[in-house]
């Protein structure tokens, strides 16, 4: 039996709209969260993911049923992002200064618990650091570092995505990894 996305695909490629308001409903906050921390800015992400929902149903007759649904969606929209990402680099560094642009601070979507107002500080700070150091990124480690630990793919997963050789994934990660290690450790 076929996954639930590969029958619901199925069914919005002859015309069933139920179908693909199932679709957005199982993936439009997987892909903002995706959206969201590879553009940091609430809007882009927001205008990134309704691009995607766009193209897969434009699209949906070119889905592969061999593939996993998510595969596919999920490459839709980390490519979009890398193009917002390199159409960006050219009007301002990634490096600016974060208070001018409004909503870079993804982790404030997190979950609260009852944290003392001098941890929260501590937090806030920590987790401002490592958003700044991840937006830092270049884009290719960028989109394999937030697949691999905030979107939690396997190497395998980021490969199919990416459309690249897992060989290729895990050096991007681990470079990642080093890119982040050595920008934080001054930091932190």
């Amino acid at each position: 039996m076929k996954p639930l996305e590969t029958r619901l695909a199925r069914l919005a490629r002859r015309g069933d709209q139920r179908a693909f308001a199932e679709i957005v409903d199982l993936y439009k906050d997987k892909l903002y969260h995706l959206a969201y921390r590879m553009t940091g800015n609430r809007q882009e992400a927001e205008d990134v993911v309704q691009e995607a929902f766009l193209r897969v149903y434009k699209n949906l007759d070119r889905y592969d049923e061999n593939q996993k649904f998510s595969t596919w969606i999920y490459r839709i929209t980390t490519n979009l992002c890398i193009d917002r990402l390199r159409k960006r680099k050219a009007i301002y560094s990634l490096d600016a200064e974060s208070s001018d642009h409004e909503g870079l601070d993804g982790y404030a979507m997190l979950p609260s618990d009852d944290r003392t107002p001098e941890s929260e500080l501590i937090l806030s700070e920590t987790q401002r650091l490592i958003h700044e150091a991840i937006a830092a990124l270049p884009a290719k480690y960028k989109s394999v570092m937030i697949l691999r630990y905030l979107q939690d793919l396997s190497l395998q997963e980021i490969s199919d995505v990416m459309d690249m050789p897992v060989t290729t994934v895990k050096t991007r990660v681990h470079r990642g990894r080093e890119f982040l290690r050595k920008k934080l450790e001054h930091k932190l």
